[in-house]
């Protein structure tokens, strides 16, 4: 809401800076936003008078002036333009000036004669004819203004307001309009409020017998009100009403139109004027939307309306969309004579459903949809017809058409001044409450108070203690310690979750997040199988655009994505990872199964395949994961099938991890070799140890083997190290390391030679050489078994 100072002045006198004024009125609940005075950039530009206009000796399409700018010797100003005549009052851009976006003028030549500045137009000014219909567009600006030479033009023109921006939230619908500014105003700064009584003289005649109104349906159109204007004059505004209605960001049109405006300004009540010549059979019916109805809006699109939107009809069509916007016959048109005004009030949700169905959100709507007042309409419709009759716009007819089917008024709230000094750490007499309580227009008898009907916002004794407050002054309130104590505890999964990013953190990977939504094209991106369940997603009814229309039942993509983005800016390294959810799809009306993942994602820096293994094997210890299994993954296709691997415990997959496939390499614009691993958080949960068992420090040294075997190429390397484990008692075996594989020409063709170090201790004794070459035997024997011999 843009509010005019100079509008703002007829009703509460403000003698504070501009700056001071919005910083108080920021504190008491209007929240300002900005302020800007008009002609602002201008600077330097006076009303010249034009003393004569003669030829310019050097060129046909220029004429040299001199202008009086009230200053002792006139200037002289060479021009091309054609409309200045001796005698015109001019604007005048001196030596030095500025106009609106930054030009300078400056003295200078023209064919060889003196200029000393410049004569403007509308435009060079910032104005349009909208704001001045008298003068033209390709041409000097005549000014008709009572002014002289050497004023400033700023004062001259009216650009001198100042126009204040607030923020108003959707509770208070009252404060869209200088009326309801100017109530924050007189209560903020304790100054009498001057309200204005409209007086209609009327010009006889009985407006039943020219209009009828019926409402079929009360529950939308709460109150609805009309008074007929005859004998209409079409016409340009006054200057002082489209000088406010310019200060507040509403462009003039004519005398008419720019009254509705300027009373929805006001008042913060639209209105909508009908041409009657229009209105089938004079009559006005307000009903719901027939199917198969559609409507021509004032912009002149067709639009469709459906059976719950709410329609202003005549007879036999609808004439506009209630709340929203007019037809296009419901307009004014120059051969308008006599015009039907209408104020009324209609169901906020309503008019905001229907608006956002058509596309069509105005200024109207917007302050319908937040909730008006019904007792309203009447004292902005005697506005509208005052201002009729004030600018000669037209003649009254007397009476007026009122459906009133308001609701009744909130039940009056106990001022309980004990509880509210309490509740606001304050301490306030009675009468200090009842006195902020009136500047708003509150009514206070016998301790109970009565809200008025504009203020929507009001429900219980919270809400006056708030309006205490504000005008009070928030900075008044003495501060407080807050009373109690807070107690939060994490969750069980929101512990594992912390841990397991810390390791990963750890291990130099660096947190992401990504959107949950993603597009049906990822799929295909990872060459996930067209047959594959995981296609079978969410679909979001309402989703920002294709690229966010499903839920993601993998995460897989949205990591390459990231990775992707990276590379592609080309950072010459990524380690990235995320907890995030994928979603899988239950029944028709069930919401998804939502299934943290957490999903580890590098490229450069060193990254590998057995990197990328050791952080994995890293979670896995710090989530206390035990005798867990490694197969290699040949069938998932997003993973390079010879060099990805799945992990799992007692038959369920805790993680997969590898080299991403090329092709889904080169889907996503990376040429450099990637790899992932996406790892189970629920799994992981379920399949952790109850405890970690403490082992003390051995006090007995460790006696080592090396041991070189020889086996197939196929053989998984961790077949081998579980048949080690199996063999020696756990007591006496305390790890198994790999340090080494081979694959040349010492090696038979299609085996390899695998090196392992055995570390044997015993917790109550140091081992003896025969007891771990017994150990050892064991271990040979149990690798026969499974095709593994000693390297000879």
């Amino acid at each position: 809401m843009n509010l005019s100072m100079k509008w703002l002045s007829d009703f509460v006198d403000v003698n504070c800076p501009i700056r001071e004024y919005a910083e108080a009125m920021t504190m008491s609940g209007s929240k300002v936003e900005g302020y800007e005075t008009e002609g602002s950039e201008i600077s330097n530009v006076v009303v010249g008078r034009v003393l004569s206009v003669e030829k310019h000796p050097d060129a046909d399409k220029l004429v040299v002036c001199q202008i009086d700018i009230g200053q002792g010797d006139p200037i002289q100003i060479v021009t091309g333009a054609s409309n200045v005549t001796p005698g015109a009052l001019v604007p005048c851009a001196l030596d030095n000036s500025t106009l609106p976006g930054g030009k300078k003028i400056r003295k200078g030549k023209l064919r060889g004669v003196e200029s000393n500045g410049m004569m403007c137009s509308i435009s060079e000014l910032g104005l349009t004819l909208n704001d001045f219909p008298y003068a033209i567009t390709d041409g000097i600006m005549i000014i008709e203004e009572d002014c002289k030479p050497g004023d400033d033009i700023r004062d001259a023109l009216g650009l001198n307001d100042t126009s204040v921006e607030f923020e108003i939230t959707s509770n208070r619908p009252d404060c869209l309009s200088v009326i309801g500014l100017a109530r924050e105003t007189a209560a903020t700064f304790h100054t009498p409020l001057k309200l204005h009584e409209p007086v209609v003289k009327g010009c006889g005649g009985d407006i039943h017998e020219l209009l009828s109104v019926r409402v079929e349906n009360p529950a939308l159109c709460l109150r609805y009100a009309a008074k007929v204007v005859k004998n209409v004059k079409i016409g340009p505004s006054p200057r002082w009403m489209r000088e406010r209605l310019r200060a507040s960001g509403v462009r003039p049109i004519n005398n008419l139109v720019d009254i509705t405006n300027y009373v929805m300004l006001e008042y913060g009540q639209p209105m909508h004027a009908f041409d009657l010549k229009y209105v089938e059979d004079s009559q006005i019916v307000v009903r719901n939307a027939r199917a198969g109805e559609s409507i021509v809006t004032l912009e002149g699109v067709e639009h469709q309306l459906s059976e719950e939107m709410l329609v202003i009809c005549d007879s036999k069509k609808p004439a506009a969309v209630a709340g929203v916007m007019g037809g296009e016959y419901s307009g004014i048109m120059d051969d308008t004579t006599t015009v039907v005004f209408e104020s009324a009030c209609f169901n906020g949700a309503s008019v905001r459903t229907t608006a956002k169905k058509l596309g069509l959100r105005t200024e109207s709507s917007a302050r319908f949809e937040k909730g008006l007042d019904p007792a309203n309409c009447l004292p902005a419709l005697q506005r509208a017809c005052e201002l009729v009759e004030l600018l000669g716009a037209g003649e009254v007819v007397d009476g007026v058409i009122d459906v009133d089917h308001s609701p009744a008024p909130k039940a009056p709230l106990y001022l309980d001044c004990d509880w509210i000094n309490r509740f606001l750490g304050i301490s306030l007499s009675k009468e200090q409450m009842i006195s902020i309580l009136e500047s708003l227009d509150f009514r206070v008898e016998n301790d109970w108070i009565t809200a008025p009907g504009f203020r929507v916002d009001i429900e219980e004794k919270a809400d006056i203690a708030e309006e205490i407050a504000r005008i009070y002054g928030y900075d008044k309130i003495p501060s407080s310690v807050m009373v109690g104590e807070a107690k939060a505890s994490l969750t069980e999964k929101q512990r594992f979750e912390r841990k397991i990013s810390d390791i990963v953190l750890g291990a130099g990977c660096y947190e992401v997040m990504t959107y949950s939504f993603i597009s049906p094209k990822f799929y295909d991106k990872i060459n996930l199988l067209p047959d594959s369940p995981l296609r079978r997603s969410v679909v979001i009814s309402n989703p920002l655009g294709e690229d966010t229309s499903i839920m993601r039942t993998t995460v897989l993509p949205s990591m390459l994505d990231v990775l992707a983005r990276n590379y592609n800016n080309r950072n010459s390294a990524a380690w990235l990872y995320e907890i995030g959810n994928e979603y899988i799809p239950k029944g028709e009306n069930e919401l998804p199964d939502e299934n943290p993942q957490l999903v580890i994602g590098m490229y450069g820096n060193d990254a590998d395949f057995y990197t990328l293994k050791g952080i994995v094997k890293a979670v896995l210890e710090g989530a206390n994961v035990q005798k867990w299994d490694i197969a290699p993954e040949t069938e998932n296709p997003t993973f390079h099938p010879g060099r990805c691997a799945v992990i799992f415990k007692d038959g369920k997959e805790l993680a997969i991890l590898g080299e991403i496939h090329p092709s889904v390499l080169n889907s996503y614009g990376i040429s450099t070799k990637t790899y992932i691993a996406r790892m189970d958080m629920q799994a992981m949960m379920a399949a952790q140890a109850p405890e970690k068992q403490y082992r003390p420090l051995p006090k007995y040294p460790a006696t080592t083997r090396d041991l070189s075997l020889v086996c197939d190429d196929e053989l998984p390397i961790i077949e081998i190290e579980k048949a080690i484990r199996a063999a020696v008692n756990a007591s006496v075996l305390e790890d198994v390391k790999l340090f080494d594989v081979y694959q040349g020409a010492q090696i038979e063709a299609g085996k390899k030679s695998v090196s392992y170090s055995v570390v044997l201790r015993a917790m109550d004794r140091t081992l003896t050489d025969e007891e771990a070459d017994n150990a050892v035997r064991k271990i040979l024997k149990a690798l026969e078994k499974i095709g593994v011999v000693l390297r000879s």
